[in-house]
């Protein structure tokens, strides 16, 4: 699969999982920036996760709902996107 996720479409999953709005363009600026910066908790991060897997039809690595930024999560997913792992 070739697909890449991106700032925006994380901060769109975050809304639409999560209730949380967040600048796409500051997550980007601020890759390291704790999630729980923005608000999202661990759980909110396991139903992006869960909103991953469904979009793409595989699973995430059993890590992925660990990740501490958004620059660690997209790293893992769009990894795991590129190899198919």
């Amino acid at each position: 699969m070739n697909a890449q996720l991106t700032y925006e479409e994380l901060a769109t999953l975050m809304k639409s999982g999560a209730g949380i709005t967040v600048d796409p363009s500051e997550m980007a600026g601020r890759p390291g920036s704790a999630f729980d910066e923005y608000g999202l908790d661990s759980l909110g991060l396991l139903g992006i996760v869960a909103a991953l897997e469904n979009r793409y039809g595989h699973p995430l690595p059993v890590d992925a709902d660990r990740c501490r930024t958004p620059g660690e999560f997209l790293d893992l997913v769009n990894n795991t996107l590129v190899t198919g792992a």
